[in-house]
């Protein structure tokens, strides 16, 4: 992979320009020499699994305008290193698709052409505030959102009228006569849809949005999202299933990278073994899957077919929301999504809502997969988790060290860490996912 036009400038890419094999070989390391001190007992250390692809396999990008330089040209990419307010053009960024680049680049020419301010962080005037990418990996579909504040002041001046005008070709006249913001929205909708219909993309759009945006800070809140174009979604498929995601859906970045990931989760819970029994007419007891902070159900979802339930719990409403929608849309009746905080369900118990309104008792689980946020599980949880006794637990870890941090407890409490893997999902940055299956000492 050669080196692209802002290496040693943007942090994201800590590996870029070591070769992959060596980058896996330094991650396996890194994983090795945090768990081994933590864990107290031998234990299977599997191979790390790379990704199946090195470049071009995030699915969603967030790229902030601003400039490089006090008063300089309109930027569009990614922060400086190390800098609050520096963003880096990122037309040639590896980590997406490369459709995702040519969105970039003709994004940042359209405001350019017009002279549109990006959002002053301290003065908190400007126009212009996000782009957020997302293209599926298999199906290929792109959902492109222009994220903006609400001061259009600027679509007033007789200056930006000029410019509107030059560009707003003449047959365009109903265009010409809408408000300025609208002029200005529509014109580049209509730029992402010539890129696309030029042969520019390999993907195509599924839609095409506006979100505002009124918060103060730099994160992308969406205050009421519009659609230009098409639909508010797309479709990506994971080992077989198919899951609808909007623009702010929690969704794994590496799709391709996501299969070998469930896949060996399904593997540490005797997925193979369980669906052997359930194909063999055997009478076996089908376990109840508790799947904490399950996100949009993904796992929920891909472990149900061996389940006799299989419960996700997950604190945001709008992502049970989506995980119930997605059980929908793949025709699956036994999984069932709670909407709450991981503790007080745990502690209090949960109630399951069924198609026709109807709501039942959550059942206590058999088997717990755990896949929580960066900074782990919080104590108070922790300690009501380990009090269900459960016989396995599975924890998908997407900062090992708060996988380490939580193995003390846990190991303390009985459990047995049997094997670990690190997943590889993230090529050219030092992050990295690790599966950990424990057994409880009975």
């Amino acid at each position: 992979m050669g080196l692209c036009q802002n290496a040693g400038k943007c942090g994201g890419c800590y590996y870029q320009g070591i070769p992959y094999e060596e980058q896996l070989n330094r991650k396996e390391r890194e994983v090795r020499e945090l768990l081994d001190p933590v864990i107290r007992e031998p234990y299977v250390f599997e191979p790390i699994i790379p990704s199946p692809l090195s470049t071009g396999y995030r699915n969603k990008m967030e790229f902030s305008f601003g400039d490089c330089e006090k008063d300089g040209p309109l930027t569009l990419g990614l922060h400086q290193k190390k800098s609050f307010y520096n963003i880096l053009n990122t037309d040639d960024c590896q980590l997406p698709h490369q459709d995702v680049d040519r969105i970039l680049h003709e994004t940042r020419m359209y405001f350019t052409e017009l002279g549109i301010h990006y959002f002053h962080k301290r003065t908190h005037t400007g126009y212009l505030r996000h782009l957020l990418v997302r293209r599926a990996s298999k199906t290929g579909e792109i959902l492109v959102d222009l994220v903006t504040s609400t001061d259009t002041a600027e679509f007033e001046t007789g200056e930006f009228q000029s410019r509107m005008n030059e560009i707003v070709s003449d047959e365009n006249s109903a265009e010409k006569a809408a408000d300025p913001e609208t002029m200005v929205l529509n014109g580049w909708k209509d730029r992402m849809l010539r890129l696309e219909s030029s042969g520019a993309l390999e993907g195509k759009f599924a839609g095409i949005l506006h979100t505002r945006n009124e918060s103060l800070s730099d994160a992308v809140i969406d205050n009421g999202t519009d659609v230009l174009y098409g639909e508010s979604f797309f479709y990506e498929e994971l080992l077989g299933l198919r899951f609808r995601i909007t623009p702010f859906s929690f969704f794994q970045t590496n799709s391709l990278g996501a299969e070998r990931l469930y896949t060996k989760v399904r593997e540490y819970a005797g997925y193979d073994l369980l669906k052997h029994d359930q194909e063999s007419g055997s009478t076996a007891h089908k376990p109840v899957i508790y799947d904490l902070y399950s996100g949009t159900g993904t796992i929920t979802q891909l472990m149900s077919s061996v389940a006799s339930q299989a419960i996700g719990v997950e604190i945001v409403k709008e992502a049970v929301d989506a995980a119930r929608d997605n059980a929908r849309l793949n025709g699956i009746s036994n999984c069932h999504f709670i909407a709450g905080d991981v503790m007080k369900v745990i502690q209090e118990g949960g109630e399951l809502l069924h198609e026709d309104g109807t709501r039942e008792d959550a059942p206590r689980p058999d088997l717990i997969i755990l896949d929580p946020p960066r900074d782990g599980v919080q104590p108070k949880p922790l300690r009501k988790i380990i009090e269900y006794g459960v016989d396995t637990l599975i924890y998908v870890a997407c900062k090992p060290k708060s996988l380490a941090r939580d193995l003390v407890p846990l190991q303390t409490a009985g459990y047995h860490v049997e094997k670990v893997c690190p997943v590889d999902m993230f090529p050219q940055t030092n992050n990295i996912e690790v599966v950990c299956l424990m057994r409880r000492h009975t």
